[in-house]
């Protein structure tokens, strides 16, 4: 259905073109998968950009929603530089792999411009030329060995063909798309992995989609397709062999992992983390600024890429894959065979570090949701195909997540995985559903199993009032602590040690077999003994406690 256009580039025109943009990665996210050749054969070009692009998406419904709920009547609509800067923000911390993270510069620079301190309610089609030049100039900037052939030439494309056109905002958007596509159409012939692989460069076809929803945007109709689009008529064969293409790549049997974190640092200290990266790896391309950054490098030492960044700031989010004999930077001729699917999978969200790893090494696949950061529907799809399994059980630990995680069941069941949703709504009643999983019985019986061992799980945790509010236990202050017992308020106090305790007394008041602790990183190194003591009490009560890490409650319960 045709949208209605936007005459300007303003707030609204964010928000609307964010959502297309989302909506045409999605559509061609398996096509682009499928071409990604350069600059590693990963199959994840297209799912990356679209992580990347649902992250700005979200960031910009914030802010719309922030204003509608808390603006004086009539004033319920961010200004355009609050959704510009939201959209760059919401890329730069979910920026996925290269070719997301070139993404989130090129919205940056868009966004530099359109948030310039004019205060203008929108801009016309001269600003939005400038917004592309910009975007062009400072994602290639970004990018430590830029290399023609690939979304850095398409992006210069579209700000070049942009830059000749005269007129408003349709215009130039509709001249931006038609010199990405051309330039799209000629990258084959500028890399050579490219051309024995017969496809386009798969950033730059990413690209094209993202300013087709541009031109949509502005004329209320999606534009023709243009050369090098949609149907490249060997995306089912690159989807095959698209490694064969490795030993074309200037460093073919080059670094075995990506590394990608974002970093709290200073500009003088990333110029230097820049200069040691490059010596580490290739691939590198950091973007951001104002003290935040996304960096992305390719290396055979990936603590070394992480200390790099320890000593330049605060890295965290820190993703390490390894390519392994699977992917690209693999030269030679020998097709690998393609890896066979396992037959069940366990995903699960997890909120802190430690438990990732009493998970990981109960064989689960794992989404980390830190504090304030819940994932998106796309990371736990992402996560589902990374479980790389016939059927796969979804363990979302959140009550919030509950809608999240059924639309992410939704789409990986159209991609033919068979997902059964646990409602899970702690990571404490995860473990209880993962202590009973066993592959190798009946999936139904397998989930039933899980479902009845969480649902048997009562759970609770401690945590600080950041705002005074009222709960089912009466008025609290900020800085008091709060015990929740199935979600809900059932303590407030003012230590954390007997709060903890009053929440087990109550827990065990109804019964219970075994009490699971999950201690956080601020939690006071005294309440593991304390409530060990008050649980000991019990006939027959054991107690189990893991490390959580920065996990956003002091303490998780769970009782049996």
């Amino acid at each position: 259905m045709p949208q209605a256009p936007q005459t300007f580039f303003d707030a609204l025109a964010v928000r609307t073109w964010c959502a297309l943009a989302l909506a045409a990665l999605g559509r061609a996210r398996e096509e682009i998968d499928a071409i990604n050749v350069y600059p590693v054969a990963d199959g994840d070009t297209g799912t990356n950009l679209y992580l990347t692009m649902e992250s700005a998406a979200a960031a910009v419904e914030a802010v719309f929603a922030g204003h509608e709920t808390g603006a004086p009547a009539g004033a319920g609509r961010p200004s355009l530089a609050e959704a510009a800067r939201a959209m760059a923000h919401g890329a730069l911390i979910g920026a996925r792999g290269n070719s997301g993270t070139i993404l989130a510069q090129l919205l940056r620079g868009m966004a530099q411009v359109l948030s310039d301190d004019s205060g203008a309610v929108h801009t016309d089609g001269r600003g939005l030329r400038l917004a592309l030049r910009h975007a062009a100039d400072s994602a290639r900037d970004a990018v430590a060995h830029p290399v023609e052939g690939t979304v850095l030439t398409v992006a210069s494309a579209a700000a070049d063909a942009a830059t000749g056109a005269e007129g408003d905002c349709g215009t130039v958007a509709r001249a931006a798309y038609e010199g990405a596509g051309a330039a799209l159409a000629a990258t084959p012939g500028q890399l050579a992995a490219l051309a024995r692989a017969g496809v386009v460069d798969a950033g730059g076809r990413g690209l094209v989609a993202v300013l087709a929803a541009l031109v949509e945007t502005f004329t209320g109709e999606a534009p023709r397709a243009v050369a090098g689009g949609v149907g490249h008529p060997r995306v089912a064969e690159v989807a095959e062999d698209a490694e064969v293409c490795a030993d074309d790549r200037p460093d073919a049997g080059g670094p075995a992992f990506e590394v990608i974190y974002l970093l709290e640092a200073q500009d003088a200290a990333v110029a230097r983390l820049r200069s040691r990266l490059d010596a580490l790896g290739d691939s590198l391309v950091v973007v951001g600024g104002d003290g935040l950054w996304n960096v992305h490098v390719h290396v055979d030492d990936a603590g070394a890429a992480v200390e790099a960044g320890v000593e330049a700031g605060r890295p965290y989010r820190i993703r390490i894959t390894h390519f392994g004999a699977e992917d690209a930077h693999v030269t030679g001729e020998v097709r690998r065979p393609p890896r066979e699917r396992a037959q069940r999978a366990v995903v699960a969200v997890v909120p802190g570090e430690g438990l990732a790893g009493l998970y990981a090494e109960a064989g689960a696949t794992t989404v980390l949701a830190r504090p304030g950061e819940p994932p998106a529907s796309g990371e736990l799809v992402e996560a589902v195909r990374r479980a790389h399994a016939r059927e796969v059980v979804l363990l979302p630990n959140d009550a919030d997540l509950r809608h999240t995680a059924a639309a992410a069941a939704e789409q990986a069941r159209a991609e033919g995985v068979r997902v059964a949703l646990i409602p899970t709504r702690s990571a404490v009643q995860g473990i209880a559903a993962l202590a009973v999983h066993e592959p190798d019985r009946r999936f139904d019986e397998d989930v039933v199993s899980m479902t009845s061992a969480a649902g048997a799980t009562r759970y609770a945790e401690v945590v600080i009032a950041e705002r005074q509010s009222w709960t089912m236990a009466g008025i609290c202050q900020a800085g008091d602590v709060l015990g929740l017992v199935d979600g809900d308020v059932a303590v407030i106090g003012s230590d954390v040690t007997l709060t903890a305790a009053a929440v087990v007394d109550r827990m065990l008041a109804a019964g219970g077999e075994m009490v699971t602790l999950v201690l956080g990183d601020e939690a006071p190194d005294d309440v593991v003994d304390h409530v060990e003591s008050r649980v000991r009490e019990y006939l027959a009560v054991d107690t189990v406690v893991y490390r959580g890490g920065r996990q956003g409650a002091l303490l998780l319960i769970g009782v049996e």
